[in-house]
């Protein structure tokens, strides 16, 4: 994975990169790009991940296998490093939506370990698999299809909503129209509470220590500086600064304040779509897999890579990425659904619906 979770393609990873099992060439996303490479590389029937902008999502839909991000709060956290608390959660990376709703029956529930954990039941999510879309409203957000979305990801989430209607299903326009700000809010909020989160590694109370150059007279704060020189990664110290400035005095009402509000702003946009519509049908992501090296140093085009992701961890509802199709290239393209929270039944019936359509899910990388 991406050290810390910091990272869009896998290729933050203390161990070097990790190469996406139908194109070596390519990235196969991030931050949990591990867990969806060896699920779609056969090296497990099952994985898991963590999700704090898109870090199951976008590597699920780039290795051609199924990720559930859940509702904030409907699985422990317990045993998580923290990246940012108020968006991570964990889920499933799977093959196909079936072994995600037998997987997500065993992780989802109340843990007193974790304080966001909801005490609510939890329904059998299997029960949910009954492949029925009959009369169901599903949404589709006017600005997940936008200019710079790779034609074929279009093509392909168009023909899956063709196939959903066959079900009877009704698809209707709908507007989020906060969604423009939602990657500039998250990596205001994500990255100022990692710069909280990672405060514990120093050197004294988790992690590596390093030993400051001991030909000189050396304090406390040169082994702080050391270890954290030596202990983090380029992009975890260039989200830590990130994140360090924006709560810094001066600018924590400018940056993080404004951030949060606007983050309101966002979820206010979903609860009214939910208001007319059972789920909303999105891309996974803009693109497919891009290569090994091509984003690496421009961070922005990196972080965009979450667009149509972003927005659900920020509103705290859940969403499913699987397979919808391939490019040219034959690099998976996916599809994802977004719910009401606590109700990943309705995401998961909807996934179902169409997976038993489609043949997709069936596709395997043959390395």
């Amino acid at each position: 994975m991406d050290e810390f979770a910091f990272g869009s393609s896998t290729e933050n990873s203390y161990y070097g990169p990790t190469h996406n099992p139908w194109n070596l060439d390519c990235v196969p996303g991030g931050s949990s790009g591990g867990s969806a490479a060896a699920v779609a590389a056969h090296e497990t029937i099952w994985a898991i991940g963590s999700d704090t902008g898109g870090s199951i999502r976008q590597p699920a839909s780039f290795c051609g296998v199924v990720g559930i991000k859940p509702t904030y709060g409907r699985v422990s956290r317990y045993g998580l490093i923290a990246f940012a608390s108020s968006l991570d959660q964990i889920g499933p990376i799977t093959k196909d939506v079936e072994d995600s709703a037998l997987l997500l029956n065993i992780l989802a529930g109340f843990d007193t370990k974790d304080s966001t954990s909801v005490n609510i039941p939890v329904p059998d999510y299997t029960k949910a698999l009954d492949g029925n879309v009959k009369n169901l409203k599903i949404g589709i957000p006017k600005e997940f299809f936008i200019d710079g979305m790779d034609p074929e990801v279009k093509k392909a989430v168009l023909e899956s909503i063709e196939v959903l209607k066959k079900e009877g299903a009704h698809f209707i326009d709908v507007s989020l129209p906060h969604t423009d700000y939602s990657v500039a809010t998250y990596y205001i909020i994500a990255t100022a509470e990692a710069s909280s989160n990672l405060a514990r590694f120093d050197g004294v109370r988790h992690g590596l220590r390093a030993t400051p150059d001991r030909a000189r007279k050396s304090s406390i704060v040169d082994m702080f500086e050391e270890t954290r020189k030596q202990g983090l990664g380029a992009e975890a110290k260039r989200r830590i600064m990130l994140g360090t400035y924006s709560l810094s005095s001066g600018y924590y009402d400018a940056y993080y304040l404004r951030a949060q509000k606007v983050r309101t702003l966002i979820k206010n946009d979903f609860d009214k779509v939910f208001a007319e519509c059972d789920a909303i049908l999105t891309p996974t992501s803009p693109t497919t897999a891009f290569k090994i090296g091509e984003r690496v140093n421009n961070p922005l085009e990196m972080y965009l890579s979450d667009i149509y992701t972003i927005s659900s961890n920020l509103s705290g509802i859940p969403a499913i990425s699987l397979p919808c199709g391939f490019s040219k290239e034959c690099l998976p393209i996916g599809l994802q659904i977004i719910a009401k929270p606590f109700n990943e039944e309705m995401m998961l019936r909807i996934a179902f619906a169409y997976e038993q359509k489609t043949e997709w899910h069936k596709m395997r990388a043959e390395l």
